[in-house]
Formats: structure tokens, C-alpha cells, sequence
């Protein structure tokens, strides 16, 4: 996965909660622009959630992005 991808989805406006799946099956939402913070060298993000908890993600395992639709169903980005 291409950080630049990770970016557009963080960038987009209107902005849309989506989630990052990863190759060993996990899934981390991302439910706010605000809450994804990109290394200067891109190689990994970290994505808080409400409660303080943070996941540190290296960005090459992302197998894809899933983006909620605005009528609530999940569209794949690969």
C-alpha cells in the first residue's frame, strides 16, 4: 500500500470514517481526520482511537483500505 493512497483518504472532504486492514487480518478503524498521524518518512501512521488507544502501523502490510459510503455500506480500496 502506497502512503500517498493512506493520505487522500485522510485529506478527502467530506472526510469518511474508514478502516485499514492489515495482512494478519487485523482491522483498524479510522473514525476522524484527526486521529491519523503520518511519519515524516511515511513508512508508518499511528491511528488513535476515543479512548487513547493507539495502534503504530507500518504502512507496507496494509493489504487494503475500506471506505464507508455515505449511505453507511463499506467500499474496498486496494
Amino acid at each position: 500500500m502506497r502512503i500517498q493512497e493512506l493520505r487522500e483518504l485522510r485529506d478527502a472532504t467530506p472526510f469518511r470514517p474508514f478502516s485499514i486492514h492489515l495482512a494478519d487480518g487485523r482491522a483498524i478503524p479510522v473514525i476522524h481526520r484527526d486521529f491519523v498521524i503520518f511519519s515524516p518518512s511515511g513508512r508508518t501512521v499511528i491511528v488513535y482511537q476515543r479512548d487513547d488507544s493507539f495502534d503504530i502501523v507500518d504502512v507496507m502490510p496494509v493489504t487494503s483500505l475500506q471506505v464507508k459510503r455515505p449511505n453507511g455500506r463499506a467500499s474496498s480500496k486496494r
